[in-house]
C-alpha cells in the first residue's frame, strides 16, 4: 500500500513538473518579438518599444535583426521600429517626399500588403543635420538650410567615414564631404576651419554645444521619424495602442539623451525602461 501511495505520488509530482515545464515554454515563446538592427539606436528603439508592449500587459522580447522589412515578411519579428524616410527610401528608391507627414503618407502606401505602420513621432527625428560654426552662421547670415542655399558654393562639408549623408540640400548639390574617423575628429576639423560644414543627425548627442545645427524649417532635407512597422492581423487593438502611445511621449530631445547613455555603456533596455517610468503611458 505504501509502495503504490509512493509510485503514485512519485507520478503526480512528475506529472506536474512537466505541466509547470510545459507552461513556462508556452509562456516564453508567446513572448513577442521585437526586432532591433546591429547599431546601438536601433537597439534602443527595439527596447522603447518592447517595454511600451509590455507596460500594457504584453511579454516582449528584443531580437537582433539586420533591420530590414524582410524580418517582418518572414515572421521572425511581429514588430520593427525605424525610421520613416529610411524605410520609404528601401521600398521606394525614386521616392521625393521631404516633409515629415508625405514622408509617413508615401512609406504607408509603399508598404507591402502584410505589413502596417503604427504611429510615427511627431516630434522626434533623427535626420541628417548640417552643424556649423557660429562664425560660419554669421558670415552665411542666419542659421536655417536656407542661408546653406545662398553660400552653396562656399560650402566645405566633413562627415564622419561610412555615415549617410545627402548629395543635395534642395536647390544646392554639395560637394564630396570629407570623412574622418568619429565625431571628435570631425567636429576638430570644424573648429579648425579644415572644413566649413559636418554632416550630423539631429539627436546626436556628439554635437557640442558651442556649435550651431542649421534648422530644417522647409523641410530640405527628408523626414526621418521614428515608427514601428508590424505584421498586419498579428497585434490586438491594445498592443497597437502602446505601439502608437511611443509617439506621444518620444521627442528629439529625449531620443538623443537616450543615445547619449547608450553610447556611455549603459544598457539599452534600461535605458527604455527608465524612460517609460518617467514618461508613462496613456497619459
Amino acid at each position: 500500500m505504501r509502495r503504490t501511495l509512493a509510485l503514485a505520488l512519485l507520478t503526480m509530482s512528475t506529472l506536474l513538473v512537466a505541466v509547470l515545464g510545459g507552461c513556462a515554454s508556452n509562456s516564453a515563446s508567446a513572448a513577442l518579438a521585437v526586432g532591433a538592427g546591429p547599431a546601438p539606436e536601433s537597439a534602443l528603439l527595439g527596447h522603447l518599444y518592447a517595454a511600451a508592449l509590455r507596460y500594457y500587459g504584453t511579454p516582449a522580447v528584443v531580437t537582433e535583426t539586420d533591420g530590414s522589412l524582410g524580418v517582418l515578411d518572414s515572421g521572425s519579428v511581429i514588430v520593427q521600429p525605424g525610421f520613416t524616410g529610411r524605410f520609404l527610401t528601401r521600398l521606394d528608391p525614386a521616392a521625393t517626399a521631404r516633409a515629415d507627414e508625405q514622408v509617413y503618407r508615401d512609406l504607408v502606401s509603399a508598404l507591402p500588403e502584410g505589413v502596417a505602420a503604427g504611429d510615427y513621432t511627431m516630434s522626434a527625428q533623427d535626420k541628417p543635420a548640417l552643424v556649423v560654426a557660429e562664425a560660419t552662421a554669421t558670415a552665411w547670415g542666419g542659421t536655417d538650410l536656407s542661408a546653406l542655399r545662398r553660400n552653396c558654393a562656399q560650402a566645405r562639408p566633413g562627415a564622419v567615414v561610412g555615415s549617410s549623408v545627402p548629395e543635395a540640400v534642395g536647390s544646392c548639390t554639395l560637394p564630396k564631404a570629407v570623412t574622418f574617423a568619429d565625431d571628435k575628429s570631425l567636429f576638430a576639423a570644424l573648429r579648425a576651419g579644415k572644413i566649413n560644414a559636418a554632416w550630423s543627425t539631429t539627436a546626436d548627442p556628439a554635437i557640442p554645444s558651442d556649435l550651431t545645427v542649421l534648422a530644417d524649417k522647409t523641410a530640405l532635407i527628408r523626414g526621418e521619424n521614428v515608427v514601428p512597422l508590424y505584421r498586419r492581423n498579428t497585434l490586438n487593438e491594445r498592443q497597437v495602442l502602446a505601439l502608437n502611445e511611443i509617439a506621444g511621449v518620444l521627442d528629439t530631445g529625449s531620443l538623443a539623451d537616450m543615445r547619449r547613455q547608450v553610447a556611455e555603456g549603459k544598457d539599452p533596455g534600461a535605458v527604455a525602461d527608465e524612460f517609460l517610468q518617467s514618461n508613462p503611458l496613456g497619459h
